[in-house]
């Protein structure tokens, strides 16, 4: 049987993280579980240190492994996301940011998940990502993918851009605007959350379009089927420039006259998952949302058992 191994990405910037990252290398070690590192700073830190740890191979750092493991915020997942791209490898989380919705486990959780690992004890999703690329002239000048969203926006703070919005070949609407963004089920939650787009249930198959602070009559969010191809193209006869972003991580700058085509990745990411718990639990974990008033089924069964 072949070895098992887990790549562990630790926040990069936040100490304590390194330091239960390395307590979380022991115990797999101790379990006879192989734990490599991104060889960068300062996760190659724990290679030094740990005695076990080794350095990844830079150009494929989840090849071979059953899982990465992120100790961090949806940021360092979606850095994960990127090192474990092509390989098939599932993402899992713990979450030491702020809401953290990719995350599937809390930092006091840590020990916990590291025992369900040992016993692989975890099921896992695959989540649609998006593929993106941007031409000028018919010609490509950036191709990249997108595990939350695609947003194109504004390169100027002092000035609007104005952008043409195509869906599946046919114009939709031009906008004067902050920007737009394209999304999918799992970055509803993320920027076209804060756009005023709808949350869509990541088992959903449907691509969002959200303009950002668009200055018009017609300035909804739009979702649409899975198969849909959407393109946004910066208006030519204008000084705005635009830069276009995927996931807030990987960007390139956009001139008038420049073209931004987006549709649904052959690719998903994989997540695993600890627990088979609802969406609208982890909605409510996540928003703090207030349920105090509820009085539903599962609730009434229960005072009905106190009775």
């Amino acid at each position: 049987m072949a070895e098992r191994r887990i790549l562990l990405v630790p926040h990069p910037r936040r100490p304590e993280v390194q330091d239960l990252a390395a307590e979380a290398a022991r115990r797999l070690l101790d379990a006879g579980i192989g734990v490599c590192v991104p060889d960068e700073a300062p996760s190659a830190h724990l290679a030094q240190h740990v005695p076990g740890v080794v350095l990844a191979r830079p150009e494929a750092p989840a090849q071979g492994c059953e899982l990465v493991v992120i100790l961090g915020g949806d940021g360092t997942i979606l850095r994960a996301a990127e090192l474990s791209r092509g390989t098939d490898v599932p993402l899992l989380g713990v979450n030491f940011g702020h809401v953290g919705f990719l995350a599937e486990a809390e930092r006091e959780d840590l020990h916990a998940t590291v025992d369900h690992i040992v016993d692989r004890q975890y099921s896992v999703e695959d989540r649609m990502t998006l593929e993106v690329r941007a031409v000028r002239n018919g010609e490509p000048v950036f191709t990249s993918w997108a595990l939350n969203e695609v947003t194109v926006e504004k390169a100027s703070r002092e000035r609007m851009i104005e952008l043409t919005v195509e869906i599946d070949g046919r114009p939709l609407s031009t906008w004067g605007c902050d920007g737009v963004v394209m999304a999918t089920p799992t970055g509803s939650t993320a920027y076209a959350f804060s756009a005023g787009g709808p949350i869509v249930w990541p088992d959903v198959e449907a691509l969002l379009l959200c303009p950002i602070s668009a200055h018009a009559l017609f300035a909804r969010p739009v979702v649409v089927g899975p198969g849909s191809h959407l393109a946004v193209e910066v208006v030519a006869n204008t000084e705005a420039a635009g830069v276009v972003w995927c996931d807030g991580r990987r960007a390139v700058d956009l001139p008038p006259g420049a073209r931004i085509e987006v549709q649904r990745s052959a690719e998903p990411v994989r997540l695993a998952r600890l627990t088979d718990g609802p969406f609208t639990d982890r909605l409510v974990a996540k928003f703090d949302l207030p349920v105090h008033g509820w009085r539903g089924a599962t609730r009434r069964a229960q005072d009905s058992e106190r009775g």
